[in-house]
């Protein structure tokens, strides 16, 4: 099975590669993110230990960590935001390795994995090739506002926190370029589906 990594900045335009790749090629897809959710709910070990280093501060009236509040703490503190990581990134790549024997087993051609922090957490080391969504940070601002509403302060955070575009270029084998229509971009997938 070969397994594709899908990275890019926040508002590149991820979700819909990984969308496409699934409807058009039946892509079992994996993202890390949602991976990263599940591994905070309370049960998991994550979860306390989050509360540990975060405080109760950060759990909405259920008791479950508000995503929102942690997020303002740690995309404001790259010392704290490189603890979180810390946390949850091995419990996530346990779970991604376990899905992708199951699709493997399951007798799939590729599998895709997703992550913002693909890069710096070393998800390539299980991936046969890693693509690079490349989006100008123009572009990206403005679907970031539209979509979720961030602010340009929120925006700021995020992107100071994240790595830049000549460090994605050089670490990953392909680049898909996403500045145009969604068709655009679709084909690009499609060409290099076929090489």
């Amino acid at each position: 099975m070969k397994i594709i990594g899908i990275t890019g900045g926040v508002g590149s335009g991820k979700s819909m590669v990984l969308e496409y790749l699934h409807e058009r090629y039946g892509v079992p897809v994996i993202q890390a993110d949602l991976v990263g959710h599940e591994v905070m709910e309370p049960g998991f070990p994550a979860y306390d230990r989050i509360c540990s280093e975060f405080g109760d501060g950060i759990l909405d009236a259920d008791g479950r960590i508000d995503r929102k509040k942690l997020g303002g703490i740690v995309f404001a503190d790259q010392a704290r935001l490189q603890i979180l990581n810390s946390i949850i990134h091995p419990e996530v790549k346990t779970e991604i390795l376990r899905r992708l024997r199951t699709y493997e087993e399951e007798g799939y051609v590729y599998a895709a994995v997703e992550a913002a922090l693909f890069l710096e957490e070393n998800y390539g080391a299980f991936c046969d090739e890693t693509w690079y969504i490349d989006t100008s940070e123009e572009i990206r601002r403005k679907r970031l506002k539209e979509s979720r509403g961030y602010t340009d302060g929120r925006i700021d955070q995020i992107l100071r926190a994240q790595l830049g575009r000549e460090e994605y270029l050089a670490r990953c084998q392909v680049v898909i370029e996403n500045n145009g229509t969604a068709r655009e971009l679709k084909d690009r997938i499609d060409k290099r589906m076929r090489q």
